[in-house]
């Protein structure tokens, strides 16, 4: 049987707020949750990749990996403290298999919790610093809706994409969070596209349900090889291809702001896995506001420039459809978890794979999970498998 790397466990703890709980707090209520789930001991783990607690903030800790790898009574032979925003943790599995597959570890442990910071006039400066260019953003007062926008218009104009098409990717989300218990929209009502178009208008094109729901949370995954992983799990997330781009700091540096790298990532999972898009059962994609899923799914193949929406508006992505996207409910109807937001599409991407996902469980044989960082300059592909 292979020993190609594969997630053998996957944890998230349920979005939301959590007053009580410090940011360090947060990460040891995650890697109980996720000792508590699986048949894993502490000294079965001999990798710790973490995000730096704070990470949004002007102080974040640049050692969490040390501080979580003494909690757990390790000495790991990997060790590392990342930060790329939300594809931070798409590296991290990367990394992980390759250190797996290079025999430099046996089960990295890949985790982040996130606080949401409060919104004071401080505060939200730090963060808008941390996405504008000082020069040429930063001096006009920007906000992180206003900045992502750009890309939206342009990706509007350039291809005919309309308000109602985002919408539809809204529509989709909230369909899938009525099936998950842990979404924080699982017990309102669906929406329709009229729906978000009536919603107050957050930056323009986005109304209130285009956008994500800032909360709390965090998750981990074990990355093992093959057959570690298999004495874990009776079907393991094999990681069959893995891609990763770096592009532009700030939008304003973006020669094109209907290009982002997203496609260049997935060429190179897609190339190592040795698949096409059609071979993909279902897509977890990165989804800050309702234009990601649009411009990704192009970007990744799974539909020609403009006609994403188009199987959003079939229902083809929603339960039930033949091509289900961010089967969770997506960081619009699921939740934004802080910092570790990134950790949620790749749960769930290995849990579908696993089989673990109850009522909103799809035909899993193959997963894309898609996410990025900054202002969509960082991108990490993960292609995901029940087998190689």
């Amino acid at each position: 049987m292979t020993n190609t790397p594969a997630i053998a466990a996957a944890t998230e703890i349920k979005p939301g707020r959590y007053p009580d709980l410090s940011n360090a707090q947060l990460y040891f209520q995650v890697i109980g949750q996720f000792l508590s789930d699986w048949n894993v001991k502490p000294g079965d783990i001999d990798g710790v990749l973490a995000a730096p607690l704070d990470m949004a903030t002007p102080s974040p800790k640049i050692f969490t990996h040390e501080m979580l790898a003494e909690e757990l009574g390790l000495t790991p032979r990997l060790g590392l403290t990342m930060s790329a925003g939300g594809a931070t943790y798409g590296y991290m599995v990367q990394y992980a298999a390759l250190a797996v597959a290079a025999g430099k570890a046996d089960a990295v442990l890949c985790v982040g919790a996130g606080k949401f910071p409060k919104m004071s006039p401080e505060m939200a400066e730090t963060l808008i610093k941390s996405v504008a260019d000082p020069e040429f953003e930063f001096p006009y007062g920007p906000v992180i809706p206003g900045l992502y926008a750009q890309y939206a218009s342009r990706y509007m104009h350039e291809f005919g994409v309309t308000p109602e098409d985002m919408a539809a990717v809204s529509v989709s989300s909230r369909k899938w969070a009525k099936l998950n218990p842990a979404a924080l929209t699982y017990s309102k009502p669906e929406i329709t596209i009229a729906d978000v178009l009536a919603s107050r208008m957050i930056a323009s094109p986005f109304h209130y349900l285009d956008c994500s729901i800032p909360c709390e949370g965090g998750g981990a995954v074990l990355v093992t090889s093959g057959e570690i992983a298999r004495r874990i799990s009776p079907q393991p997330a094999y990681i069959m291809g893995m891609g990763e781009f770096h592009g532009h700091g700030y939008v304003s540096r973006n020669p094109n702001l209907a290009d982002c790298g997203a496609a260049r990532a997935g060429a190179d999972a897609f190339r190592q896995a040795g698949v096409t898009p059609s071979e993909i059962d279902h897509a977890q994609i990165y989804d800050a506001f309702s234009i990601n899923p649009l411009m990704f799914l192009e970007d990744l193949g799974f539909a020609a420039r403009g006609k994403a929406a188009g199987l959003f508006h079939s229902g083809r992505t929603a339960p039930g459809g033949d091509f289900a996207v961010n089967t969770y409910g997506g960081l619009i109807s699921y939740g934004h978890g802080g910092d570790a937001s990134g950790m949620s599409m790749i749960v769930e991407g290995a849990l579908q794979i696993m089989g673990r996902t109850n009522r909103r469980q799809v035909h899993a044989e193959r997963a894309l999970v898609h996410s990025y960082g900054g202002m969509m300059a960082e991108h990490s592909t993960l292609i995901l498998g029940r087998n190689i």
